[in-house]
Parts: C-alpha cells; structure tokens; sequence
C-alpha cells in the first residue's frame, strides 16, 4: 500500500501514539520495527500516520512495550481499523482538510466541551448566523464554497441531533451572545435556536456574564474533545492558519483546567437560559 500524502487528523494522532508507546517503554525503532516484520523507514511513516499499522501488529507491538492500560490499548486497536467513509469524506478536496478533521475528531469523541468567546459554537449555529460568519472571511469565499461550508457545518450538528448524540457542554461569554452576526432578527432566530438545543437532554451550555471578570483563556476558542480514554483527548483551539490540534498531556491538563475555571465562573445552566432568553428579548 503506498504511503499516503495527506494523512488526516486521526490518522496522524494514531501514529503519535504509536511512537509515544514505543518511546515510553524505551523500546529503539529498530527493535520495534523488527518485531513488527517491517524496515525502519516504514515504522517512521506509520510513526507519522503516512502508513497504517494493522490491528495484530499494534497489538504486538503493545505486548513487546509492556503497555499496562487495556483501556488505552483497545482504543488504539479501535482507531487502527480500517477506516470506513465518513460523511465529511465527501468534502475532501473541496474544503480545507482542517474542517473535514474538526469533524472527524468530534464524530469519534466521547463528549465535547466547548469555550466560545465571540462566537457561538458551529455545531449550534443557525444557517444565517453561519453564512454571517462566512461572508466575512478575508480574502471573500466564492460563493460556491460558502455554499459548500454551510452544508459541511449544518452536517456537524447531527453529533448533536443524531441517533446517537454525544455529551456536549459548552460555556458561552455574553459578549457572544450579543454579536449580531445577520442582523438583529438573524440574532434573535440564533439565541431561539440555543434555548431550543438546551431542553435537549445531553447539551449543557453556561454563560459567563460580563461582571464575571477575568478568566484563562480569554478571547480563546477551545473545543476539548473527550475520547475512549483520558490519553485519547484532543483540544482543538482556532488559529488565523486554521485548526490547531493538540494533545500533550501538559496541554490537555491546561486546557481542562481552563475549562473547569470557566464552568465554575459561569452561571448554572438554568440560569444561563434565562439569560440568553432576557439577551434575546432586547433585540
């Protein structure tokens, strides 16, 4: 099978795993390569999510690092599937691979908890309020690829609405609440829509009122996604090149951290409701 050239998101972590397991264990790449029956220039390639690596032989190679976390181990064996077609694929080549990986990375978690200080979340977004956002991008989208991230974004929240919808908390500052991104009536429909998607019961959102102060983080969009396992987690934070994913344990610790300290700061989620519905009635 040839290397492939643009590994996605989950592929790449997979190999990071891979080499943080071999590493960890002080196991050389040229021992672990050995017991796997390949060369050293292909443990790299997998090491780098270029190649997959077979469920038997991560199995094997988890034996030979004496790996004591079934947990973490199954999971890894899980993500070594051969990979079946998600809908994102179907927008590959088309839009940029960040979106389609934000997409992955949340169709495969556990729980989703979000921070958004401007912006209200992509996978609570009405259709105008994201077509707001979109026709701001500097340089212009072309009208048919605004199109095409509208249908990608409205594609996401079926992690939300679903047959089988995932645990989503998420902290809302006021200040995203009242940015009338379409108008006024487009912000009136979006806040509906949010007290709409909180009656649900997995989706929990908290604001945080202007008088609350400050918090870590600031200004920050952090969408934490929880998977099988707590080494499996992976914070997504925004950047003006695009997604950035991160997954190290201190960065994983720091942005939970950031996470709990907002959620403590915030107003309980029932009284977030009826702050977003008194934000609404003002407009």
């Amino acid at each position: 099978m040839a290397a492939r050239t643009s590994p996605t998101q989950r592929q790449k972590r997979l190999g990071s795993e891979v080499r943080r397991m071999r590493t960890e264990a002080d196991v050389s790449a040229e021992t672990a390569a050995r017991l796997l029956g390949v060369d050293r220039s292909r443990l790299s390639n997998i090491e780098q999510g270029l190649r997959p690596i077979s469920q038997d032989r991560l199995r094997a190679l988890s034996q030979a690092c004496a790996c004591p976390d079934e947990v973490y181990v199954n999971a890894l064996v899980d993500m070594a599937r051969p990979a079946q077609r998600g809908w994102w694929d179907r927008y590959r080549g088309v839009l940029p691979a960040g979106l389609l990986d934000i997409a992955e990375v949340e169709a495969h978690a556990r729980r989703m908890r979000t921070a958004h200080s401007v912006h209200i979340p992509g996978v609570l977004q009405t259709s105008d309020h994201a077509l707001a956002v979109f026709r701001v991008v500097v340089p212009a989208l072309p009208e048919q690829e605004v199109a095409l991230r509208l249908a990608h974004r409205l594609e996401r929240q079926q992690v939300l609405t679903g047959a089988s919808p995932q645990e989503y908390d998420g902290v809302l500052h006021e200040a995203a609440l009242r940015m009338q991104f379409g108008g006024r009536k487009s912000a009136r429909q979006q806040l509906e829509h949010l007290l709409a998607m909180t009656e649900m019961p997995h989706i929990t959102l908290r604001v945080i009122p202007f008088e609350a102060g400050a918090f870590p983080g600031a200004g920050q969009t952090v969408n934490y996604a929880e998977g099988p396992t707590s080494q499996l987690d992976t914070v997504q934070v925004d950047s003006t090149h695009g997604p950035e994913f991160l997954y190290g344990e201190a960065q994983l610790q720091k942005y939970r951290s950031h996470l709990d300290w907002m959620e403590r700061i915030a107003l309980p989620p029932e009284g977030s409701r009826e702050f977003i519905h008194t934000v609404a009635r003002s407009l």
